[in-house]
């Protein structure tokens, strides 16, 4: 691999799948969820693809946004846009293809309702990194623009979306603030610094707290969203592991050192597949 194509996918974090995991298991909930078993082959190729393409998009322009402020956190210093191996307009212009490419994904293979409901997902897309500058809650709306595939999925499936849908927006709404602010956590020091602000911050020394609540009230919608489907007990018990599975994060993030809370936010990752597999194999027996 040539070193600008190095620097491309280090921009668009290809070596780092994490973001768009999280991404991919809420999906796939609303996917299995609304076609109440197996969804079709084709809205589970788009939105696989739609998935990577635009955490990809959201990774370019978030370092495009960032890139002046990037420089004073020790954790992105080294970033392609910040360090200059990339340019900033070649930064906008990845944003702007991936997500033309999942826009097409859209208008060829799914309905008017999820066409419409794409332009939600956009815009959150590219107002996202904006919002540190302006609100302690940037995290919000990253909870917003990460969560957004799910009402686009359950109406590509059904061509409606259900309360049950908004039900799982809100869970993962919810659960993206919770995992972000320990994301958050981790540059903290350098953000009080430099004027960036997050909920880490607004937080203060309420932040694990505040994160236990938040993650108390994703497992308690969850479980509200797995009755009003009539899930079975291979659902809850996934439930029950990301549970198990946030006290474990608590645990990592105890003292706030800045791995401890990275290794907390990673291990989000098993969170949301283990709801997955539960709701997996609860709409398969």
């Amino acid at each position: 691999m040539s070193v600008r194509l190095k620097d491309y996918a280090t921009l668009l974090r290809l070596d780092r799948p994490i973001g768009a995991l999280l991404l991919l298991w809420p999906t796939y909930w609303a996917l299995w969820l609304a076609a109440e078993g197996l969804p079709s082959l084709v809205n589970l190729i788009i939105f696989t693809l739609g998935v990577f393409l635009m955490r990809a998009a959201g990774c370019a322009i978030n370092d495009f946004a960032d890139r002046d402020i990037d420089r004073h956190v020790k954790r992105t210093k080294d970033r392609p846009l910040t360090s200059g191996r990339v340019h900033p307009r070649e930064a906008v212009a990845l944003f702007v293809g991936l997500a033309l490419l999942a826009f097409v994904l859209v208008v060829v293979f799914t309905n008017r309702l999820t066409l419409y409901l794409s332009f939600g997902g956009l815009l959150l897309a590219f107002i996202y990194p904006f919002m540190k500058r302006y609100t302690h809650l940037p995290q919000l709306f990253l909870g917003a623009a990460f969560s957004w595939a799910i009402p686009m999925a359950w109406a590509a499936e059904t061509g409606e979306v259900s309360q049950l849908a908004w039900l799982l927006f809100t869970a993962n709404l919810l659960w993206t603030v919770a995992y972000d602010t320990l994301y958050a956590m981790v540059d903290r020091d350098d953000d009080l610094k430099i004027g960036v602000k997050s909920t880490a911050i607004l937080f203060g020394d309420g932040d694990r707290a505040i994160i236990a609540m938040l993650q108390a009230l994703v497992v308690l919608v969850l479980i509200l969203a797995g009755r009003q489907a009539e899930l079975g007990s291979f659902y809850y018990l996934g439930v029950a592991a990301m549970a198990s599975l946030f006290v474990y994060q608590q645990h990592l993030a105890r003292f706030r050192s800045r791995e401890g809370c990275f290794q907390a936010f990673l291990n989000n990752n098993w969170a949301g597949l283990a709801v997955f597999i539960g709701l997996l194999v609860d709409t398969l027996l």
